[in-house]
């Protein structure tokens, strides 16, 4: 923790669902395993290959794609280009044929019953998502690393726990909410203006710029569709999708055909409390079906959180008239900043502090753009963010099968709620009275997560994930 230097776009990255710890964390894992093998040279004498699965990867690894994941980054496919609907067909021909072709270049025989291994009793001691790739030579030697998938889909390969991100020297270098204050106080730069000008450290502003936009776009592109796709989600739960037929109903049955009239359709609709409610609701659950079906969705800062951010930012350009892109920018750059100041002081991987990592964070991370892109103070926005996570503390992964659905796609539009009272709070109180701190609540998260009982991290082994009788498919 701390001493990283971390962009908007490590925080929100492009990827398929269900999970950015246990699916996009594993894919870029599998991608950086051929480029060792490429690297090396080693293409032309590899003979076969095995995956190991480690802790919270083996025991919710198929309820999360891990499986799958692995497959497709061994197979030379990106998350943010491939095509969602070659995901599940792929792998099945991978089963198949019982071969991989290895960053698309070299056929090696694969077995998936045997040579991939989910290690259910087995975890490693830096982080509980360990993932082992094997790579067999001619000679009969063979050429192995470990990498650790560390939430958010970040990811670092054992004895390098210090790479994960870029070295870079920053104008304004933070790693905790006060050294953000001090910063904003000595600049009066916005915390959104801020980090632009941290971002200029990678790239220039235009690309930072483009690169928002294009996050933005994924967002919005993932909103209407699961708005508008119908259907039960996959993995042996039998669960329905709810937005579309929300989106009906709302809408008197009215279709739309895209995203611009969509929306004004939407503010046409008045602003009673329960109907706002109900589209924040919608709006959340879109995304998490989305991500739940394999579909394109953003790091937010994670997948199983992915719909708190989208859901408010998306009542922020309805409700507030906020479709602009400066007021965009703003929200995204914000978000990012604070999403940031946990992952220094904290986690935002659930195997490693439950679901106030996810969806607290990113609970928190929405409060504080809707707040700065209200009007908020700097001050307001970092009480804000400290609201929204105080009323997540302590909670629980407890996913039902090991799938990214029961409570986990509830709990974003529960998120998301939270994360507008907390924006309306804090713009309605005077934040120099505030009696907790965001970086109080920051190490509080900390702690708490590093007294909860393993069973309720990403294991499928307590809580909820216990109480319901399954009959899930093995694959």
């Amino acid at each position: 923790m701390g001493k990283e230097r971390i962009s908007i776009f490590d925080m929100f990255k492009v990827g398929i669902g269900p999970s950015s710890s246990h699916t996009l964390g594993p894919w870029r894992a599998a991608q950086r395993f051929v480029e060792v093998l490429r690297h090396k040279d080693l293409f032309g004498v590899v003979e076969g290959v095995n995956i190991l699965l480690y802790g919270s990867l083996a025991k919710t690894g198929i309820g999360h794609g891990t499986d799958i994941a692995v497959l497709l980054g061994l197979s030379g496919d990106d998350p943010v280009t491939f095509d969602v609907h070659q995901v599940l067909p792929k792998v099945e021909e991978i089963k198949r044929a019982k071969q991989i072709v290895l960053g698309g270049e070299k056929t090696v025989a694969f077995s998936y019953t045997t040579d991939l291994m989910f290690l259910y009793t087995e975890s490693l001691p830096f982080h509980p998502n360990a993932v082992t790739f094997q790579a067999f030579l001619h000679d009969g030697t063979a050429v192995s690393e470990t990498y650790y998938s560390i939430g958010g889909g970040f990811v670092v390969q054992e004895n390098d726990a210090e790479g994960v991100l870029s070295e870079v020297d920053l104008p304004f270098p933070v790693d905790t909410a006060q050294e953000l204050m001090v910063w904003c106080m000595r600049t009066g730069l916005k915390i959104s203006e801020l980090v632009i000008e941290n971002e200029m450290a990678w790239r220039p502003e235009e690309e930072t710029k483009a690169g928002i936009m294009h996050i933005f776009h994924t967002i919005k592109d993932c909103i209407y569709k699961g708005c508008h796709t119908t259907g039960v989600l996959p993995g042996g739960l039998h669960v329905e999708r709810r937005a579309a037929k929300m989106n009906t109903r709302l809408l008197t049955g009215r279709t739309y055909h895209d995203y611009d009239s969509w929306i004004n359709a939407i503010r046409e609709g008045g602003n009673d409390f329960a109907y706002i409610l109900d589209w924040v609701s919608c709006f959340a659950l879109s995304v998490n079906e989305e991500n739940a079906s394999f579909g394109r969705v953003v790091t937010a800062p994670t997948n199983g959180a992915s719909g708190v951010i989208p859901a408010v930012l998306q009542y922020f350009i309805v409700f507030h008239d906020g479709y602009r892109e400066d007021k965009i920018m703003q929200f995204i750059a914000t978000a990012s900043e604070i999403g940031s100041i946990f992952k220094k002081g904290a986690t935002i991987s659930a195997a490693m502090g439950g679901c106030q990592a996810e969806i607290g964070v990113s609970s928190a991370m929405a409060a504080a753009a809707l707040t700065e892109c209200l009007g908020g103070s700097q001050r307001q926005v970092l009480m804000a963010a400290e609201i929204a996570m105080e009323h997540h503390l302590g909670l629980t992964c407890d996913p039902i099968g090991g799938l990214v659905q029961i409570p986990c796609i509830e709990r974003n539009t529960m998120g998301a709620v939270k994360a507008i009272t907390a924006a309306q709070l804090a713009l309605n109180s005077n934040p120099d009275k505030a009696k907790v701190s965001l970086d109080a609540v920051v190490g509080t998260m900390w702690e708490t997560a590093q007294d909860m009982n393993v069973k309720y991290k990403e294991t499928a082994d307590g809580g909820l994930a216990i109480k319901v009788p399954l009959s899930l498919p093995e694959c």
